[in-house]
């Protein structure tokens, strides 16, 4: 199950980073088995809702519903279940739906979604949808990926760079890349602390990489943790599905609003005016602790605590 590796490969990257005792690499391990009892398997696929989009919000309809003569914009969505939309009741909800009618009502004119996003995907399984997209290359991709990064044991550099050679094969086949980088971990709740600020640590540090490898080559990064983890930690019975680990529709719904601008902006289409440049950092990222100092606290405090005593 994707929880239970993800949350036991963020305790190995901690033990590694910011050298764990042993009892402190026990607590946080405990911690994992509780979140992933909360958490639970998947209980569904994700939904589908590929086809013709149009601007009315309908959709998807038949090519024959389309006015002869109109070519609709080819959308493509990449990466994992956060891409897929795992955890939407309705295929209204899903997030690639949501980008496609946006940019249908952008450009008064139909849009092609096409899904490739697989959940449970890594970054290093990417190239696979790369592939599957550049049989019949779309004019612009989205892609949503990282989360199950740390999985796969790599460093977080080397995600990074295999996300940007995947980004440079779609742009140099003239294809406008948008990528929504990794989530922040730490605003699943039932992750308890110290282990959420772990899981945190690491998913923004993967997100400022995938920002830099984006941009550099030719793609367009929206920061999703800065820009959507005020949301989902002030609001999380309404930004995350009954999983409590996926988001909800109305979480879809604020990534959606949040990746549509950049979505116009990256196919020429957008007519709002500048768009303010992107935070590097959100507050609510700076807040926290670095992950070596909760370590050290936690190591400090297991060794200090009186046998016998719980703790609290």
């Amino acid at each position: 199950m994707i929880v239970t590796r993800t949350l036991r490969l963020a305790l190995l990257a901690a033990g590694t980073a910011g050298g764990l005792s042993g009892a402190a690499y026990g607590l946080l391990n405990g911690q994992a088995g509780h979140a992933r009892k909360v958490i639970g398997p998947p209980v569904a696929d994700p939904l589908r809702a590929d086809g013709v989009h149009l601007p009315t919000g309908v959709g998807p309809v038949p090519r024959s519903e389309v006015p002869e003569g109109v070519q609709p914009l080819e959308l493509a969505v990449l990466g994992d279940s956060s891409a897929a939309g795992l955890g939407a009741n309705f295929p209204s909800e899903l997030p690639g739906v949501g980008v496609a009618r946006g940019l249908a009502e952008e450009l008064d004119g139909p849009v092609r979604l096409t899904t490739h996003a697989i959940v449970g995907a890594t970054t290093q399984e990417l190239y696979a949808q790369v592939d599957a997209a550049l049989r019949r290359p779309p004019e612009v991709v989205l892609i949503i990926i990282g989360a199950n990064d740390v999985t796969s044991k790599l460093p977080v550099s080397r995600c990074a760079e295999l996300l940007g050679e995947q980004v440079r094969r779609l742009v140099e086949a003239d294809v406008k890349v948008v990528v929504g980088t990794c989530p922040d971990l730490g605003s699943i709740r039932p992750i308890p602390q110290p282990l959420r600020s772990v899981a945190s640590r690491w998913s923004l540090a993967l997100a400022r990489a995938q920002r830099r490898v984006v941009e550099a080559n030719g793609g367009y990064a929206v920061p999703l943790a800065d820009l959507l983890s005020p949301e989902f930690l002030a609001r999380p019975a309404e930004f995350f599905s009954p999983d409590h680990f996926h988001p909800s529709g109305a979480g879809y719904e604020a990534a959606a609003e949040i990746l549509l601008p950049v979505m116009c902006m990256a196919i020429g289409a957008w007519q709002g005016g500048p768009l303010p440049p992107a935070p590097t950092r959100s507050e609510t990222a700076e807040a926290r602790r670095p992950t070596s100092r909760i370590v050290a606290h936690l190591n400090r405090h297991l060794h200090l605590r009186r046998p016998g005593r719980p703790l609290g």
